[in-house]
Order: structure tokens, then C-alpha cells, then sequence
């Protein structure tokens, strides 16, 4: 199925590893023009060389969402470059494994602001962009925690939660713009934090059996952890023109893993 982005321009934030990475190279498959920014130079300019676009239909660049100057710098480098802006995928984000009692004042600070400045720094940078735009979409990169929080994730089950919330209050206020939003919400995806957290663990366990065992221990159904690629294919179709009548709504990737029917 053809989905409607070919030479459409999308911005994706964090965009150097992992989902943001996977979300990339799906969208230039599918023919669209992709802007992408990270913070580390080296792994920026090796996923670019691994994507083997030309600057015609990629456009890299230095930038942390907290600064929303550089941000904007970005945007409007992309804007110009591509001329206009489509879509807007918010990706950049980390977990933070700590309890509350572990948990200091500036945790909370540091993830709050992470997760709120990158949703709203990008927004904020790309709207009237996205206002010139016939199909305008914003996807918000988020996590099952938001509905299912984890008290050993406490302050970044907090912050998805307050994202989620977010991302539907813009869906209603952007609708008149003709701005679409919605979110994808992950659950264990096997990218290379979990690679490290098994160095890490000392587990006499090959990678793919200790994965295994992780999923039956966190409850997924289907028994192993997500590839960045299932998720790029949820985040790339509410992109399209084709999901038109689909904002305000969040779709889980997180292999059956829940607690929550809603």
C-alpha cells in the first residue's frame, strides 16, 4: 500500500539510534524527505552513512531538544531546505531506573524536562510550519508506562503519563489547524540499552534467552522484546495522509504486555 508520504517532509527528533533511527529509514523508504537531529556527532554521521540518502531527501544536524533555540534553528533549517514541513515525530527521550525513595529533586527536574521539552520545544518550532501543511501529523514517541507506571520507573513513568495527557489536549487544540496528534506507546524494545543491561547483568544466559526469560518475567504476551522496526511501522502509519481521521488516540507496541484495558 502506497501510504501517501512520498516527498512529504517529516522532522524526527533523535533520529541517530534506535526508534528514532528505524523511523527514519522507514520513511525514506516510503519515499519521504526526512530531517533528523541527535546529540553525539559520531553516531549521528554513521547512521547517516548507513542510510546512504543524499542531502536531497536527508538532512542531519547537532541539536538536544532542551534548547529551544537550537531547536528552532534546526526546524527552520529543515523547512527551508525541504520547503515546508508535513509531519513531526517527538522521539528523544531515556528512562530513568530509580524508586522514589532513590529518586532526588533534581531526577524529577531533569526528567520532566526532558520529556515535556521534547514534545513542546519541537512543537513550538515547527507549528506554523506544519499550519502550511494539507496533512499535517505530530507523532509523540511515548511508553506503556504512561498508562501502566512502574514504581521502579516512578519519575519517568510520571513524566509519560503527563505526556500522554498532553498529546490529547493538543489533539483538540490542533484539530482546527488541521494538525493531527497522536502517540505510539512502547513497551520493551530491543535496542541497545537492553544489550548493555545484559553485559551489565553478569547473566550466564545467551542474549536471546535471557531477553526471553525478561519478557515472561514483565508479563509479554508474546514472549519476546519489540524490534525498533514493528515500532517505525505504528509511528510511519498515523504519519500518513491515510490515518486522516485518526488523532487523539495512542497505539500500544508492546507485544500484549498489560494491566490496563483502556
Amino acid at each position: 500500500m502506497d501510504l501517501g508520504l512520498a516527498d512529504r517532509t517529516v522532522l524526527v527528533t533523535g533520529g541517530s539510534s534506535g526508534v528514532g533511527l528505524a523511523t527514519v529509514r522507514a520513511l525514506l523508504d516510503e519515499g519521504a524527505l526526512v530531517a533528523t537531529c541527535g546529540r553525539d556527532a559520531d553516531r549521528l554521521a554513521r547512521a547517516a552513512a548507513g542510510l546512504g540518502a543524499g542531502s536531497d531527501r536527508l538532512l542531519t544536524g547537532l541539536c538536544d531538544v532542551r534548547d529551544a533555540e537550537a531547536v528552532r534553528r534546526f526546524t527552520d533549517r529543515a523547512a527551508a531546505h525541504f520547503g515546508g514541513l508535513d509531519g513531526l515525530v517527538n522521539n528523544a527521550g531515556q528512562s530513568r531506573m530509580k524508586n522514589f525513595a532513590d529518586s532526588s529533586a533534581d531526577d524529577w527536574r531533569d526528567e520532566l524536562e526532558l520529556k515535556f521539552a521534547g514534545v513542546l520545544n519541537p512543537l513550538h518550532a515547527g507549528i506554523e510550519h506544519l499550519r502550511a501543511s494539507a496533512v499535517a501529523s505530530v507523532v509523540n514517541v511515548n511508553a506503556v508506562l504512561a498508562k501502566q507506571p512502574e514504581p521502579r520507573l516512578i519519575t519517568t513513568s510520571a513524566a509519560r503519563a503527563g505526556i500522554l495527557n498532553l498529546s490529547k489536549s493538543l489533539s483538540q487544540e490542533l484539530a482546527a489547524d488541521g494538525i493531527r496528534v497522536n502517540s505510539v506507546c512502547l513497551g520493551l524494545i530491543d535496542t541497545g540499552q537492553w544489550t548493555r543491561r545484559h553485559a551489565a547483568s553478569g547473566s550466564a544466559l545467551p542474549y536471546e534467552q535471557w531477553q526471553a526469560a525478561l519478557a515472561a518475567e514483565r508479563g509479554i504476551a508474546l514472549g519476546r522484546l519489540g524490534r525498533a522496526d514493528e515500532v517505525a511501522y505504528a509511528v510511519v502509519s498515523l504519519l500518513s495522509p491515510r490515518a486522516s481521521y485518526i488523532t487523539g488516540t495512542g497505539i500500544d507496541v508492546c507485544g500484549g504486555v498489560g494491566r490496563s484495558i483502556l
